[in-house]
């Protein structure tokens, strides 16, 4: 296994895609895939069946995963 740049709690910025020039905070790596988790980017939905807290269902928005070759470390202003 190589040693991954970015790990969680990191502050990133996007490199490439939909979400390219955002930052944000890294709430999870994932390294058998190569994909990290960033706090309020790359939203999907996702459909939930019926159940008891939810007798109707529902549609769910949280994050997806972005590929790490896609972020890197935000560099910190210096004060």
């Amino acid at each position: 296994m190589s040693k991954l740049h970015v790990k969680k709690g990191d502050e990133i910025v996007v490199l490439a895609g939909k979400e390219k020039g955002k930052s944000g905070k890294i709430l999870s790596v994932l390294t058998k895939k190569n994909r990290v988790v960033v706090e309020g980017l790359q939203m999907i939905k996702r459909h939930t069946p019926k159940s008891r807290e939810n007798p109707q269902g529902a549609i769910i928005t949280r994050e997806g995963t972005i590929h790490i070759s896609n972020v890197k470390k935000a560099v910190a202003a210096a004060a």
